[in-house]
């Protein structure tokens, strides 16, 4: 059953890669390995020989933990006993997916709140050039910096909508726009809230958000730093763009409106930090109060505009701000972290990744590994492969291998255009084809990667 249950994820992830050119969205396999996966699981619980108990990241084999619980032996027990550790089991992984789809949700809808009033049309106001070279080092600051608050993905739609009103030659935005990924994957690798990856790691306990500035802030500075400087003397940058027609009318509420968002983004790891509790609990904290003031800074706009107290004709939610952000959130990413994260914790059930990652350990060097690890998320998406590594090494929180998974994880995709999820969305935004980034930008990416590499090895290894 252990060798159907992997066929299974190979199947649905070769799927998953073959999206494009198998016409359906990758999160229906992705959904779809999961609840087979489980299936399987339930209907052969009584011919597994061994179960990995993640809560205390031991084999179910008998033996006594280093803090004197002893594990029972999985293959001694009966199956009443069997199917109530699959559904403790199932329910321990559910509950960890849970808590980081809600911080996902979160995050995602504050920034359309941001977006609703406007708010990133401020970020047009600190450009005030039109020479390539000096756009180029202000795009890329500000995909690292915005990274790290909103998200890379966030971050490179947000970049690449504004490049749309200030560079109106398409080709040349195709150049901003990928550098523009490598320094948001870049700026995501170093903060909690920046990745996915990161935020499973960190939600997962396996690094602190202090851990992970003081590991990651320098080489992934080099990561960005690096190709951008590299960038800035190739021909395409050189002389002046010819910037676009300015727009109009700009909501008298927009800036107040993003530099509150972010700042209450930033306000969910001091949250955890100070209370313990869970990062989603900040983020609902964060959500909820951004919501209110929107409400009321909505409501107060709708009843200026409308000062004959006119009856509202669409429906009690025409004018919420939340409600409105909360119908354009990326539900089908959610869903696909759902059906990915929840199919690795099968495999990782079965005690197939805990044993590969011992394999591993004995067979090859840790940063060697790694290292492999990030290049391999620029084709294999990164989340199963974090997934599947917090499964493989047990080791204390802030150990230097988890924040070097992290930024491989988290930098690695940057060398194929399909490799991230910043990649993904600039490359349908600008119409980039995977060739002409492999020729023109992957080169950069590849020394960033190996430079940011270098020196966290450098320096902690």
């Amino acid at each position: 059953m252990e060798v159907v249950i992997v066929l299974v994820f190979v199947l649905g992830y070769l799927a998953i890669t073959l999206e494009h050119n198998l016409k359906i969205d990758k999160l229906v396999p992705a959904l779809l390995m999961m609840a087979i996966a489980w299936i399987l699981l339930a209907f052969g619980i009584d011919g597994f020989e061994t179960w990995f108990d993640s809560h205390h990241s031991a084999l179910l084999d008998g033996q006594k933990l280093h803090d004197g619980t002893v594990m029972p032996d999985f293959s001694a027990l009966g199956h009443e006993a069997r199917l109530e550790t699959l559904h403790g089991t199932l329910l321990h992984h559910f509950g960890k997916t849970s808590e980081i789809l809600f911080f996902l949700v979160g995050a995602m809808t504050i920034v359309e709140i941001i977006d609703h009033f406007d708010g990133f049309e401020t970020i047009k106001s600190f450009v005030k050039t039109n020479s390539k070279k000096s756009l180029l080092w202000i795009v890329c600051i500000l995909g690292f910096i915005l990274s790290a608050i909103i998200d890379n993905l966030t971050a490179t739609i947000v970049l690449i909508t504004v490049l749309r009103k200030l560079v109106p030659d398409a080709k040349l935005r195709m150049w901003y726009a990928g550098l523009i990924i490598v320094a948001a994957n870049a700026g995501g690798a170093w903060s909690p809230i920046g990745d996915v990856t990161t935020t499973m790691l960190w939600m997962n306990g396996k690094v602190s958000a202090t851990g992970l500035m003081e590991y990651l802030i320098v080489p992934s500075v080099i990561c960005m730093v690096l190709p951008t400087f590299i960038a800035t003397v190739l021909p395409v940058f050189k002389g002046d763009f010819e910037p676009g027609e300015a727009e109009g009318k700009v909501n008298p509420r927009g800036p107040m409106m993003m530099y509150l968002g972010l700042f209450l983004i930033v306000l969910v790891p001091v949250i955890k930090t100070f209370t313990h509790l869970p990062p989603y609990v900040g983020m609902m904290f964060s959500l909820g109060f951004f919501s209110l003031v929107a409400e009321i800074v909505s409501n107060r706009q709708f009843s200026l505009s409308n000062p004959n107290g006119m009856p509202d004709t669409h429906g009690g939610h025409a004018n919420s701000p939340t409600f409105k952000a909360l119908s354009r959130i990326e539900m089908p990413s959610i869903l696909f972290f759902l059906g990915i994260l929840m199919t690795v914790a099968a495999l990782e059930s079965l005690g197939l990744i805990y044993n590969f990652g011992t394999a591993v350990n004995e067979s090859m060097n840790t940063n060697l590994f790694v290292s492999l690890l990030g290049a391999g998320s620029a084709v294999v998406d990164n989340v199963p492969l974090v997934a599947a590594s917090m499964g493989m090494f047990q080791l204390e929180m802030d150990h230097e291998i988890w924040h070097f998974i992290a930024y491989a994880a988290g930098t690695g995709g940057s060398m194929l255009i399909i490799g991230s999820a910043a990649g993904v969305v600039a490359m349908g935004m600008e119409k980039i084809s995977f060739f002409w980034y492999l020729k023109n930008i992957a080169w950069l990416a590849l020394i960033g990667y190996l430079a940011g590499a270098g020196v966290f090895l450098a320096f902690f290894s």
